[in-house]
């Protein structure tokens, strides 16, 4: 990457055409203890062959696959991704983020992103999905903002088994709108306890993840009749889309909003990079969406036609009418998941999901016969939670030594868990890597 920085002649040449004197005068509405004093703490500046060293060092201080054995998921999941796909998405007419700004000029994005719309409402059950969204946990807080916008209430209630991170995102969202978040807490089998619902009232919606953070599948459809006796609409968020190749989705089980991450179809893991917000309704809910649809239509000669349609966002609509305005749709990332789809298709999503639940099963019952506790008996799909002996940190060091990294401590999220570790499966991951880290784990 090269830098190019503004000479001092640039930047006294600009500063007389805004008419002030020097570059603090543009930062003078900043309080003046809110301002730095000093200079930056920065290194000294690389040339460009120094910079692109750097970052090979930086390179190899990450625990990466496929040198790394990684059994981590918790949100963001390796898969295989077909070659074809990264060929496609790499042409020209794909290569950007963004829904058109002038979207009845470009039919191919547009019938891109309603084909990514008609198999994600297949995949999750749903009458109608946006055009995706920045990630799964901002999906999920503008699904618990639409639920309050549909029925006029003001509390919503959030498993404590979503993704802690995903809580945080919605935690930040609500605190300066007023509206009540309350957190349900867990059973001892790690399901979600829904018992407190009697006691709430005035109930916009209830959030529960499926499967559940500690890798756990929730009793969807019993807990959507709960939530449908309080009149408050029922979502149901996911991290790991593929799930739903092997269980019922949540649409067949009562959901009225699904929310969740669909960087497993054909996204891969990024640190931190690119993801994909899927979020489905039923069709009744439709205008209550945030961001964007893209709609079917026909043109004055009768011929078949794609529009942006319902797009409630403060770009193309009155900020005061807007839905939301952190929505941003990813459509690169939603073309890489409508191909992902397409090219496995059903049977194939089916049998992936099989795998990613056999695997899981095999390094669980392997984990067992050696000696550790898998902590909580509910079934599971491709992650599930064992109990590991105290000092466990010193044995997770080792095994990064050899290259292996051995789950996700859940000690910083849930404190009561200190020792157990969140380890996950899919079919990246071969017989001979689950019985490496059984043999490592009992030397």
């Amino acid at each position: 990457m090269l830098y190019l920085p503004h000479t001092s002649e640039d930047i006294s040449s600009m500063l007389q055409v805004v008419g002030v004197e020097d570059l603090d005068d543009l930062f003078s509405t900043v309080p003046e203890d809110c301002r730095l004093k000093g200079d930056l703490n920065l290194p000294e500046q690389l040339s460009e062959w120094e910079l692109n060293d750097h970052m090979e060092a930086l390179s190899h201080s990450m625990a990466v696959s496929p040198e790394y054995k990684v059994f981590m998921g918790a949100g963001s999941y390796e898969h295989f991704i077909p070659a074809s796909i990264s060929y496609l998405l790499g042409r020209s007419e794909f290569v950007t983020s963004y829904t058109p700004y002038q979207p009845e000029m470009s039919q191919g994005t547009l019938q891109a992103i309603y084909e990514y719309q008609t198999l994600a409402v297949r995949l999750l059950g749903m009458e109608v999905a946006t055009a995706s969204h920045y990630d799964g946990a901002t999906a999920l807080a503008e699904s618990l903002l639409m639920a309050i916008r549909v029925t006029r209430r003001s509390k919503v209630a959030m498993s404590g088994l979503i993704h802690p991170l995903y809580r945080r995102v919605v935690q930040t969202y609500f605190e300066p709108t007023g509206y009540e978040v309350v957190e349900l807490d867990y059973l001892n089998h790690g399901v979600t306890d829904i018992a407190g619902l009697d006691e709430m009232d005035d109930l916009a919606a209830v959030a529960i993840q499926s499967p559940n953070f500690f890798g756990c599948i929730e009793n969807l459809q019993a807990i959507g009749e709960k939530v449908h006796e309080k009149e408050a609409l029922f979502i149901v968020s996911f991290t790991e889309a593929l799930t739903y190749g092997l269980l019922k989705n949540p649409g067949s089980q009562g959901a009225d909003i699904v929310c969740g991450e669909g960087q497993s179809l054909g996204i891969p893991r990024s640190f931190g990079g690119p993801a994909l917000g899927m979020l489905a309704s039923r069709k009744k809910y439709m205008r209550s969406l945030p961001g964007r649809l893209v709609g079917q239509t026909k043109d004055l000669d009768g011929k078949r036609g794609f529009v942006l349609t319902l797009a409630t966002r403060e770009q193309h609509i009155r900020r005061e009418k807007a839905t939301s305005n952190i929505c941003t749709n990813n459509s690169l990332c939603a073309l890489a998941a409508a191909m992902y789809m397409a090219s496995v298709g059903g049977t194939g999503i089916r049998e992936l999901a099989s795998l990613n639940h056999d695997k899981a099963e095999y390094l669980k019952s392997e984990l067992k016969k050696a000696g550790f506790k898998i902590r909580f008996d509910s079934p599971t799909f491709n992650e599930f939670v064992v109990e590991f002996h105290k000092g466990f940190e010193d044995t997770y060091e080792r095994l990064l030594e050899k290259k292996i990294v051995a789950g996700l401590s859940l000690a910083p999220y849930y404190p009561e868990l200190a020792n157990h570790y969140l380890l996950c499966v899919t079919e990246t991951r071969s017989r001979d890597d689950m019985d490496a880290l059984v043999r490592r784990l009992v030397l």
